[in-house]
């Protein structure tokens, strides 16, 4: 299967379609982030129990939220193989969620169990809510699993392997706006079901809202526009203010911008400040959702970076580890792309 979809990737016509912002290749995009996820769902690190496979935040995640933006420019009818894949072992893991075990085990002195857990709940209402038009069941169960795992703070614990932009020391807020964006994409008439859980949410990413990274204020700024009242409309001009004052001369954004001035990689080298597709495609898309007219002059420079920096062979969005040094031809080396590609059709399709 993987062989085939490489070999497809190879034949297909790049940069043909056509874009305000100039040319890119949907069908680029599309083939790259297919086979990508296709690798992650049968690569033996990621297997669970109960033959299913984790949700990572760089590679699963990223592709469930952007490759249904695709669905209209491909007329495509239904979604991908790789998409039924990854639904279905995210709805089987939904409705086994009492037996099956989790991401990560509890280790002396290491609790990520009880991280995972929390994880694994948010990321799983976040897929069905944004997947599931009709709001079924399995979404709804998911929802009681992440309701479950809130904190009395209203957060949800965080798996922390001490690497950015995911799995930090900051990343418990990162996790909780993401919990926010899936509350805020479910129906009107569930949402007053939970109104009191949204509510300790929403103080909590209120509270904690000072000091954090402009990455996780960036996706508050999202989840803004989906759970009323989360930001003023002050706040929510204050980080549209800051994300456009990050914007380099090429239009594009450098994802170490994002981050907290202190973050370090663990071998010691510089930080990349290139402009990158994860940065570029992550504010370009919130700035859109955020009401930023794709007129703008500043969103279209942004948009046109996009447009001019897809990889013409392979149809990802380059973007780099901000750890540590990877091959960028390694599959580890790949996973900020996977989420540049992700994060870069959604912005240029504008969902």
């Amino acid at each position: 299967m993987r062989t085939t979809i490489a070999l497809a990737i190879l034949a297909l016509p790049l940069f043909g379609a056509s874009d305000e912002a100039g040319s890119w290749s949907p069908k680029g995009a599309a083939a790259y982030l297919d086979q990508r996820a296709e690798w992650w769902v049968g690569w033996k690190s990621s297997q669970r129990d109960h033959e299913t496979f984790c949700i990572s935040c760089h590679t699963a995640l990223p592709y469930a939220l952007g490759r249904p933006s695709l669905r209209a420019a491909l007329a495509e009818q239904a979604p991908s193989n790789a998409e039924r894949q990854l639904l279905a072992n995210v709805t089987k893991r939904v409705r086994i969620w009492s037996e099956a075990e989790p991401f990560y085990k509890d280790k002396p002195g290491d609790p990520k169990s009880s991280e995972s857990r929390g994880t694994e709940a948010v990321l799983n209402a976040l897929i069905l809510a944004t997947n599931d038009p009709k709001f079924g069941a399995d979404t709804k169960l998911a929802f009681d699993n992440m309701w479950g795992q809130q904190l009395k703070t209203g957060a949800f614990t965080w798996l922390n392997f001490h690497n950015e932009p995911w799995e930090a020391d900051d990343s418990q807020y990162w996790g909780a706006t993401l919990g926010a964006i899936a509350v805020g994409s479910a129906p009107k008439q569930y949402q007053a079901t939970v109104a009191d859980k949204v509510k300790l949410l929403s103080e909590y990413l209120q509270k904690e809202e000072a000091g954090q990274s402009l990455l996780n204020r960036t996706v508050l700024l999202w989840a803004s526009e989906k759970v009323p009242g989360l930001l003023t409309k002050e706040q929510q001009k204050a980080i549209v203010d800051e994300l456009l004052s990050k914007q380099q001369a090429d239009g594009g954004w450098s994802a170490s911008s994002l981050v907290l001035s202190t973050w370090k990689r663990r071998d010691s080298t510089a930080l990349p400040l290139v402009s990158d597709g994860y940065g570029t495609g992550l504010v370009s898309f919130v700035l859109e959702q955020a009401g930023v007219a794709r007129t703008d002059v500043r969103l279209k420079k942004g948009l046109a970076w996009l447009a001019q920096n897809q990889d013409k062979e392979t149809g990802l969005w380059p973007a780099t580890s901000l750890n540590k040094q990877r091959d960028p031809a390694s599959d580890a080396g790949k996973f900020m792309s996977d989420a540049a590609t992700a994060y870069a059709v959604m912005a240029l399709e504008g969902r």
